[in-house]
């Protein structure tokens, strides 16, 4: 779908709630920026129908951001059509709060129409963030090839699935999403953590670490200045590997062995 001379179109778009989006921008447009054939559009939300129309690319970095049915419609088509779609972190959330004395601060609505289908999955919830253990699924595949087990510290997703995904990387987990309705499991099986999906003539690769908070992220909360920076899995160097091995998917549509500097064992 690449456009004259070999022009790629990609839009990004990035925004929400509870996250930096300011810096996951930066960095996401620095990944794109290595490619010298992509141009990118960028986007707040969803109402980017116009751009999604010329566009072979779509990354989206975003936190209870819900399109709405016409939208909904545009990305399905976007995929169907055999666009590239890579879902980071929190693409998948539906999230609404509970009134006051509720049992649960939040519960996750059912709102995203046909995208869980598409996504592979809709958030449920996930406990405080602490460290957990990213395991290699398929360690042959070319986004993980060379990549060994790694820990982040990171927000842990349980979700509901929507399969047949191809997961690619793994972690576990037992408990309670504290403070969420859902998301709760006494379950030990594995959570994916980067999975594609095929749909229609295009793919979804999901990749859902990626969390990121600055001081001011959370006034909505009652938090005036949090105090710190949180930079998440975004320093750890696996994650950024896989990062940029799942943008160079998203540029050429090929999963091909890794490029000849990241060719050795990441750990």
């Amino acid at each position: 779908m690449s456009g004259p001379a070999g022009r790629i179109d990609a839009v990004l778009v990035c925004g929400g709630q509870w996250h930096d989006f300011d810096y996951a921008r930066v960095e996401l447009l620095s990944e794109l920026a290595r490619y010298e054939n992509v141009r990118t559009r960028v986007f707040e939300d969803y109402d980017c129908a116009d751009a999604l129309a010329a566009a072979d690319v779509l990354i989206t970095y975003t936190c209870n951001r819900i399109p709405d049915a016409t939208q909904q419609k545009t990305l399905v088509d976007f995929v169907s059509r055999g666009g590239r779609w890579l879902a980071l972190h929190g693409t998948n959330s539906a999230i609404e709060r509970t009134p006051a004395g509720s049992p649960s601060k939040y519960v996750t609505p059912r709102t995203l129409g046909g995208l869980p289908a598409v996504l592979g999955s809709q958030f449920l919830g996930h406990p405080p963030i602490a460290p957990y253990r990213v395991e290699i699924t398929e360690p042959e595949h070319p986004l993980v090839a060379g990549i060994g087990p790694f820990d982040a510290v990171d927000e842990l997703y349980v979700s509901e699935l929507h399969p047949p995904i191809r997961v690619l990387a793994h972690t576990r987990f037992v408990g309670e999403s504290t403070g969420f309705e859902e998301g709760h499991t006494t379950v030990d099986e594995p959570r994916p953590v980067l999975y594609t999906k095929d749909h229609g003539r295009g793919t979804v690769c999901y990749f859902t670490l990626g969390h990121c908070r600055g001081r001011f992220d959370v006034q909505d909360l009652g938090i005036d200045d949090l105090g710190r920076v949180d930079r998440g899995s975004w320093v750890v160097p696996q994650y950024r590997e896989i990062l940029s091995r799942c943008v160079s998917w998203a540029v050429s549509g090929e999963m091909t062995a890794p490029r000849p500097a990241s060719a050795g064992q990441v750990r």
